[in-house]
């Protein structure tokens, strides 16, 4: 990945605020995302952090309107996200989910093609403006030479870099992000998140990796069981008392001598007997 950006701005220059009011969703009588409120300001990149089964992925769901809350509201620029079309959600908001297209066999270049579709109409031709901002797409995810081989036959890595070039072709002003990570070696997770962070856009991303998350994000929200735990700087909220208590883990956390970053690192709890 390298860092030029889309045509100088790579989405549209005013970014969204996003508030997040007393969301909750529930499956089966079992409460899934429990009065969550949560706020990203404009331009920022925020994580949203826990463990696996916390409710990470279903509340961004909720945000990008694929589950419907049972309560709350949900806010772009005081505009209710549920109260818009389809297209004007999608105008908006631009989604890297951890769903892959298995479907059908479309081309990297189809794919990311794809994020384009809100911007025209039912009849509207691809323009060479069209082409130009695709080209850029994948040159940033490094998939350009790739443009013709078709996506199953990618590895999970390039999958995904696939997958944030057709968010980024679609020029939202807001990107939801649900473990973009996954998947990439280490080089491509570095380079992703500063690619994304680069943009300027309001970013929330569901993350895995409690050090990325330290080292990319302005802000971040710890949940567990659904619900907000701890939010704020990411000094702040990853302290080791709390990375205990939700992560059931012992944790270190200084600064790194070289970046000033956080850094963390992990031993299991003594009185763990293997994994529950």
């Amino acid at each position: 990945m390298n860092d030029k950006s889309m045509n100088g701005k790579p989405m549209n220059s005013q970014p969204l605020k996003l508030f997040v009011e007393n969301v909750s969703w529930s499956v089966e009588e079992r409460t899934i995302v429990d009065s969550v409120l949560l706020d990203v300001q404009p331009g920022e990149f925020v994580g949203l952090i826990g463990p696996n089964g916390s409710g990470k992925s279903s509340l961004l769901r909720t945000i990008y309107r694929v589950l419907k809350p049972d309560a709350g509201l949900i806010t772009l620029d005081e505009e209710s996200v549920w109260a818009m079309d389809a297209r004007q959600a999608a105008l908006r908001t631009a989604v890297v989910a951890q769903e892959r297209m298995s479907e059908f066999d479309f081309t990297v270049y189809e794919i990311v093609m794809m994020g384009r579709n809100p911007h025209k109409g039912l009849f509207d031709r691809d323009t060479e403006a069209d082409f130009a901002i695709i080209e850029n797409a994948l040159e940033q995810v490094n998939m350009l030479p790739f443009v013709s081989r078709t996506f199953q036959t990618l590895s999970g890595g390039e999958k995904q870099r696939v997958l944030l070039a057709r968010a980024l072709v679609q020029q939202a002003r807001f990107l939801v992000l649900d473990e973009p990570t996954n998947h990439l070696d280490i080089r491509y997770q570095l380079e992703m998140l500063m690619l994304v962070k680069d943009l300027g856009v309001t970013t929330l991303a569901a993350l895995h990796d409690l050090n990325l998350a330290a080292h990319y994000c302005d802000r971040l929200f710890m949940i567990d069981k659904g619900r907000v735990v701890s939010s704020g700087r990411p000094e702040d909220v990853l302290q080791p008392a709390r990375i205990r208590q939700v992560y059931h883990v012992d944790a270190h956390v200084d600064r790194h001598h070289r970046t000033g970053q956080l850094q963390i690192a992990f031993v299991p709890l003594e009185n763990n007997q293997g994994c529950q």
